[in-house]
């Protein structure tokens, strides 16, 4: 799953290799934060959260599939 993520991420941003996913465990979630350029921040959340929205949707959408819980956080 972070592999997605990661991927995702890295197609939306102008600076592909400053993208950064990181994965911890939360209890029984796991947490993806995710770091890009300063630049960048604005495309990965989108206008009013939409993008980001949608990318924490196809993540749980992923997870669900195989029993587990993810939450996506995007940090800066």
């Amino acid at each position: 799953m972070k592999e997605l993520l990661t991927y995702i991420v890295e197609n939306l941003v102008d600076h592909p290799n400053e993208v950064s996913v990181t994965e911890r465990e939360s209890g029984s979630e796991t947490v993806f934060e995710v770091r890009v350029a300063d630049g960048d921040m604005g495309k990965v959340i989108g206008r009013q959260g939409r993008i980001v929205k949608q990318i924490r949707i196809l993540m749980k959408a992923v997870a669900q599939r195989k029993g587990k819980k993810v939450s996506v956080e995007i940090l800066d």
